[in-house]
C-alpha cells in the first residue's frame, strides 16, 4: 500500500486542484495573453525567483541534519546527499532574468532595471514561503521539508511544462530556450518528486498518523508559490499598463 497516496494526498488535493483553477494559472495559459505581458512576467518570475530558490540547498541539508539528530540516520543521509544537487540553482534564475531583461531593453522603449527587480523587497507570499520551510525544519518532523518540495515539485512537473508550451506558442521557441531554470526543473523534478515520495513513505510506514501534518506543510508551500506567481503577474501587469499608457 502506498501510504503517500492513501493517507497524504487526500489532504492536498484541494490545493493541487488550483493548478487548474487558480486565476493566475488561467491568465498565464490564456490564448489571449499579451506577448509583452507574458515576457514581462517571465522576467519578474526569474528576478524574484532567486529569493525562493537560494535557501533550498540549506533547507534540505538542514532537514537531513535534523533527521540524523532525531535518530533517522538513513533518511537524514538521503536528504544531505540530495541537498548537493540544489547547489547554485538560484544563479540560474538570476542569469535568466538578466538575459531576458537585456533582450526586452532592445525591443521596448521603457527599459527595465533588472538589478532593481532582483533587489525588490519580498512579497508576503514570498516571506511566508520561507516561513513554512523554517517551521518544518524546527518541528519534530523535519521531513515536512520533503512534503513542501513534493508539492512544489508537483507544480514543476504539472504546470511548468504547460507554461513553457505557452511561451513557445506566444513568444517562440527562442524565448523558451532562454528559460534555463524552468527547463531544467521541468525535467529533473520528476526524479526529485519520486525521491521525496519515497522518503515520506518511509516516515508514514512508521507513523501514518503524521500524514495530515506533512500534508499541511506541503499544501501551505504550494499555496505560497501560487500566490507568488500571482504577485509576479500583478507586478508585470502594472508595469505593462504603465508602459502602454506612456506610449
Amino acid at each position: 500500500m502506498n501510504l503517500v497516496k492513501t493517507q497524504y494526498l487526500p489532504h492536498v488535493l484541494e490545493t493541487r486542484a488550483r493548478l487548474e483553477t487558480d486565476p493566475v494559472v488561467r491568465q498565464l495559459l490564456s490564448p489571449d495573453i499579451s506577448p509583452a505581458l507574458l515576457e514581462r512576467f517571465l522576467i519578474e518570475w526569474s528576478a524574484r525567483g532567486a529569493y525562493m530558490t537560494e535557501p533550498v540547498e540549506g533547507w534540505i541539508r538542514g532537514a537531513g541534519e535534523r533527521c540524523i539528530a532525531l535518530g533517522q540516520e538513513k533518511l537524514g543521509q538521503q536528504l544531505v546527499t540530495h541537498a548537493r544537487h540544489e547547489s547554485g540553482h538560484h544563479l540560474m534564475t538570476l542569469e535568466d532574468a538578466r538575459v531576458l531583461a537585456r533582450r526586452w531593453n532592445t525591443r521596448y522603449t521603457q527599459p527595465l532595471d533588472v538589478e532593481a527587480l532582483i533587489g525588490q523587497q519580498p512579497t508576503e507570499a514570498m516571506r511566508q514561503y520561507r516561513q513554512v520551510h523554517d517551521e518544518a525544519l524546527s518541528s519534530d518532523q523535519p521531513i515536512g521539508q520533503a512534503a513542501i518540495e513534493y508539492e512544489v515539485g508537483y507544480l514543476a512537473v504539472v504546470l511548468v511544462p504547460r507554461i513553457l508550451e505557452q511561451v513557445t506558442k506566444v513568444l517562440g521557441k527562442e524565448t523558451t530556450d532562454l528559460l534555463t531554470f524552468l527547463n531544467e526543473h521541468a525535467a529533473v523534478d520528476v526524479g526529485h518528486t519520486a525521491l521525496n515520495e519515497r522518503m515520506m513513505e518511509e516516515v508514514l510506514s512508521q507513523k501514518p498518523e503524521e500524514a495530515r501534518r506533512l500534508a499541511g506543510f506541503g499544501a501551505r508551500g504550494l499555496d505560497c508559490y501560487l500566490r507568488f506567481l500571482d504577485d509576479c503577474l500583478r507586478a508585470s501587469r502594472g508595469t505593462w499598463t504603465a508602459r502602454s499608457a506612456a506610449a
